[in-house]
C-alpha cells in the first residue's frame, strides 16, 4: 500500500509543477523512478516521496506509514503505532539537520476500523480509546514546524488518513494530527504543502491557489 500511495502522490506533485518529484513509474523520469536515498544529518535515508532540485536540494519530503491489520490478540490497530512513530521521527531529524528549510510531511494511514476499535466498560464508559484517537494524542507533539530553526523531529505537517478499501471501491478521510474532528480533503493537504514550499522558497516559487500548482516566481 505504501508503495502505491507514494507513486500516486509523486505523480500528483509532478502535475502540480514539481517535475523532479519521485517516485515514478519506471522510465517516466528517464531512469528507474524509484524513491530517493537522501543524504541526511545523521546518515543517508530512503524517503518515500521527495522533490529535490539541483539549485535547492530537498524542497519537499513525505514520509508514509501504514497500519492495515488488527492485532490478533487485542483486535485493535495499536500494536505497531509507537514503532511507526519512531521510524518517522528519525526520518524527520535526519532530513531536517541536512535540509532545515525542507518541508516535511507525515502521512500515517490507518484502516478505517481504527476509528471505532475502542473498548467500553459494562456501564458504557470508555475503557480504552480508539487507535485513531490515541494516534492523534501520540503524534500531535510532532507537527506544526513553522520555522526552519524549530525542532528537527517535528514535521511541518502531519496527517492521519483513514482508509476503507474493498475489492470494488475505496475511500480515504484525512485529518490534521491533533484535530480528530477536522476532516480535510487530500487536495487541501497537498495545497497546504505546496503553499509552504513557496513560502520557504520565495525567490524561486509562488503558489497558485486557483490551480494548486507551484509556478516560478515572477522577477
Amino acid at each position: 500500500m505504501s508503495a502505491v500511495v507514494a507513486v500516486t502522490i509523486g505523480a500528483e506533485l509532478r502535475r502540480r509543477g514539481c517535475k523532479e518529484a519521485r517516485p515514478a513509474e519506471p522510465g517516466e523520469l528517464g531512469g528507474s523512478g524509484a524513491e530517493r536515498r537522501m543524504a541526511g544529518g545523521i546518515g543517508a535515508k530512503k524517503v518515500d516521496v521527495t522533490w529535490a532540485t539541483e539549485e535547492s536540494g530537498l524542497l519537499l519530503g513525505i514520509s508514509i506509514k501504514t497500519i492495515n491489520f488488527r492485532d490478533s490478540h487485542t483486535r485493535n490497530f495499536q500494536k505497531n503505532l509507537t514503532n511507526r512513530r519512531g521510524d518517522m521521527l528519525i526520518e524527520a531529524v535526519t532530513l531536517h539537520r541536512r535540509f532545515p528549510y525542507a518541508v516535511l510531511a507525515g502521512f500515517f494511514f490507518l484502516d478505517a476500523g481504527a476509528h471505532s476499535d475502542h473498548v467500553r466498560a459494562d456501564n458504557g464508559a470508555p475503557r480504552r480509546r480508539s487507535t485513531f484517537i490515541n494516534a492523534h494524542q501520540r503524534l500531535k507533539l510532532f507537527t506544526g514546524r513553522e520555522d526552519p530553526h524549530d525542532r528537527d523531529e517535528q514535521f511541518e505537517r502531519f496527517y492521519l488518513i483513514l482508509v476503507e478499501a474493498s475489492p470494488d471501491t475505496s475511500s480515504v478521510r484525512a485529518f490534521p494530527v491533533g484535530e480528530p474532528d477536522k476532516e480535510i480533503s487530500i487536495q487541501q493537504v497537498l495545497n497546504e504543502l505546496m503553499a509552504l514550499v513557496a513560502e520557504r522558497n520565495p525567490d524561486f516559487y509562488e503558489f497558485d491557489d486557483t490551480t494548486g500548482k507551484l509556478i516560478r516566481a515572477r522577477s
